[in-house]
């Protein structure tokens, strides 16, 4: 399901070739069942005209056994199709759950451009569900053939006309419930887009719900969620109609169809071409048929929404990554030596620097937008439209982004952390995580919690303050070592006695190891080797922290201001 030319047919095709011993078995076991249905006005009538009508008490025991035996059939065949074809409804599901992941979650990224996060969760789960959903209900849509078959072929015993217009009828019928369905498939997916948007605003909320309520914004976050939750409500009670006019039109032709069966073998037994047990068998027949066309109806409305949530499962594994993988490779183990040259990407520049391996350096960016950039080159999330960002002589560009990663660590500034133990969130990133506590002054977050370290942390860290969470995600990256350390703005939520505290310990924590730190604290700025100013894009200063507050009115600025 990686393929860049996946379609809604290809995510179904495989979605159900990943399940085809599931699928066949059910299809198996539910032909049975709807075959056996087909069967029972068919004993009925022979009984009546073998049983009844001759008077026999023996031959009316053994059909009722052989009705007995198939209604044992039955309930076997039924109960084990449904469970057959669950398990491969949600064994697709998670099939495809783990592709979105992987595409997701892919080094070069990519998948989250346009897309809330609450929106990518909606495509994993809901449209994978539906999805998945095509195999629960394909073997019992093979089963309503069957059925119709099955039928159709006890017709032709009792009378060719019948048994033809069953199986001349049965096909253009079909066609037609696929034409109603085609309007539920556009407005389903419209519904799951709807959808998928409100919960993306939903929970981009509820992840600022702190911030919202901080600066009194309640009242735009309501209306806005509110236009957005009409919006999906108008374009599901959209679906919701087109469903309802699908299903009662494929009933109503179905109910017509029927009819037409019922009238021609009332017409076929009065004029003598049958007896009263082929009658009472077709009409039987014609009350059974009943249920495959539902079947049917039923079939083509959730292909309808499964086609649909295809399409969106589809496009999202077809979203290109934002950065390629190359063949290019880092020295193992690496140095750590950074150089960019020339490089412009976003707000950038044609910047020059080099940091050679082992130094701490200090990067004073006056745009917020230019450290972002700056990250996205280091971090691989982006690559420069101009020049080249190298590691060790590597030109970045040209290496798997993963193995980028491993080399070079960016820890943003508004990194998250995950539910779990404060152990388990340091641990992540690495085995020197007793360092890092103390480096990142951590130690003291966890003196602070009840069980200390094995205090257990909220989703995304909320139940800590920030300068706690700060601290921790620093930690959690101090610990993971790496030749390359990118952090940014790590101490903006801490007073300034722990400030200088970190500051310490983590120069002396990566003492001999590459080291950058985007940041205005001069608490930070003043154990670095040296610090880069960045204005305007371009490398505008360099220098020693001291000197440059002493010198440059510019740089006293940004920083001590």
């Amino acid at each position: 399901m990686t393929a860049t030319a996946t379609t809604s047919r290809s995510v179904l095709r495989q979605a159900i070739s990943g399940q085809r011993r599931q699928v066949t078995l059910a299809s198996v076991l539910a032909a049975g069942h709807q075959g056996g249905e087909a069967l029972v006005p068919v004993i009925i009538g022979v009984v009546i005209d073998q049983a009844v009508a001759g008077g026999s008490v023996g031959t009316l025991l053994f059909w009722l056994a052989v009705l007995g035996v198939v209604f044992a059939g039955l309930s076997y065949s039924y109960r084990f199709a449904a469970r057959a074809a669950e398990g491969a409804s949600l064994r697709a599901a998670h099939d495809i759950r783990i592709a979105i992941s992987r595409r997701v979650l892919h080094p070069g990224g990519g998948a989250e451009n346009g897309k809330l996060a609450g929106e990518l969760v909606n495509i994993g789960t809901s449209d994978a569900q539906r999805v998945g959903v095509v195999n629960a209900v394909l073997p019992f849509g093979i089963a309503a053939l069957a059925g119709v078959l099955v039928s159709a072929v006890a017709l032709l015993r009792m009378s060719v006309p019948l048994g033809l217009l069953v199986l001349l009828g049965t096909p253009p019928l079909l066609y037609v419930a696929h034409l109603i369905g085609k309007p539920l498939e556009r407005r389903s997916e419209a519904e799951q887009e709807r959808s998928a948007h409100a919960s993306g605003v939903a929970t981009d909320l509820v992840s600022g719900l702190r911030v919202l309520k901080g600066i009194g914004a309640e009242p735009a976050a309501v209306a806005r969620y509110r236009d957005t939750s009409q919006n999906s409500l108008a374009a599901t009670l959209r679906a919701a109609r087109a469903k309802a006019w699908h299903d009662g039109a494929v009933l109503a032709l179905t109910g017509i169809f029927i009819a037409i069966v019922a009238l021609v073998g009332g017409h076929l037994a009065s004029s003598g071409a049958i007896s009263v047990g082929d009658l009472v068998a077709a009409v039987g027949l014609a009350q059974f048929l009943l249920t495959p066309f539902l079947i049917f109806s039923w079939v083509n409305g959730e292909l309808a929404q499964g086609r649909a949530s295809a399409s969106r499962v589809a496009d999202l594994l077809n979203t290109p990554p934002k950065v390629e993988a190359g063949d290019g490779e880092l020295p193992l183990p690496a140095t750590g030596d950074v150089r960019f040259t020339d490089v412009s990407y976003g707000s950038l520049r044609g910047v020059d620097l080099d940091i050679p391996a082992g130094q701490l350096v200090g990067v004073v960016a006056t745009d917020p937008a230019t450290a972002t950039d700056l990250l996205d080159c280091l971090g691989r999330a982006g690559d420069p439209t101009g020049g080249e960002v190298r590691v060790d002589g590597v030109d970045l560009s040209t290496v798997d982004p993963e193995r980028v990663r491993e080399v070079v660590l960016v820890a943003a500034h508004d990194a998250d952390l995950f539910e779990g133990t404060l152990a388990e969130n340091v641990h992540a990133g690495g085995n020197a995580h007793d360092e890092a506590l103390a480096a990142s002054a951590a130690d003291e977050v966890a003196a602070a919690l009840p069980d200390g370290t094995a205090t257990a942390v909220t989703e995304r860290g909320r139940s800590l303050s920030g300068g706690q969470r700060q601290r921790v995600a620093l930690a959690r990256a101090l610990a993971a070592q790496p030749p390359v350390l990118i952090v940014h703005d790590p101490t903006t939520a801490v007073d300034t006695v722990t400030e200088a505290r970190i500051a310490t310990g983590l120069a002396r924590l990566r003492q001999g190891r590459t080291t950058i730190l985007v940041t205005t604290s001069p608490a930070l700025l003043a154990v670095t080797d040296r610090v880069v100013v960045l204005d305007g894009g371009r490398v505008s200063a360099e220098g020693v922290h001291a000197e440059l507050a002493r010198d440059r009115a510019d740089y006293r600025a940004a920083v001590l201001s």
